[in-house]
């Protein structure tokens, strides 16, 4: 804990303080830090550990295991790549790799500028459009590898015209 600073460690404390009346507050308390710092580093599971008693493991464990939870910061615009079976049939596999090549990063990984976090999702729910990706929710229907530059540039104008 000796990482988090102080206006961090306060505001933790009263998320955690926020669910302490709930029966089973760890799902509340970690999507709430979520939300607010965008991952869930370990020094923050041993605070969460030391102000709710739960075991740090079992924190660990909660977060490793649900793919909205993350260890370390995403981008600005996290793109899900679906890797579902209707997707994957119908080349989300070549989406993916084409992501990956563009913006040189791996899935798991967020580029060097923070702009962009590419993961692989198991199944978002668009088999009827596959291949399909989301971009902070904005679903896109029937991507093939020739419109991954075109939705990149996108993202990247966007940026320029917020400057």
């Amino acid at each position: 804990m000796a990482h988090l600073q102080a206006h961090a460690v306060k505001q933790i404390t009263e998320i955690v303080n926020r669910y302490k009346d709930e029966k089973t507050p760890l799902m509340m308390i970690l999507e709430s830090i979520q939300s607010e710092y965008g991952y869930i580093p370990l020094e923050v599971q041993e605070l969460v550990s030391e102000l709710t008693g739960i075991p740090v493991a079992e924190i660990y464990g909660v977060v490793t295991f649900y793919s909205f939870f993350s260890l370390t910061p995403k981008g600005k615009y996290v793109i899900g790549v679906c890797l579902g079976t209707a997707c994957y049939v119908k080349g989300s596999q070549l989406v993916m790799d084409k992501f990956s090549e563009l913006l040189h990063i791996k899935a798991g990984q967020t580029t060097e500028d923070g702009l962009f976090t590419l993961d692989a999702l198991r199944c978002i729910g668009a088999c009827g459009i596959a291949p399909a990706i989301s971009i902070n929710g904005t679903v896109y229907p029937k991507v093939d590898p020739g419109k991954v530059k075109g939705i990149i540039d996108s993202y990247r104008k966007l940026e320029e015209e917020a400057k």
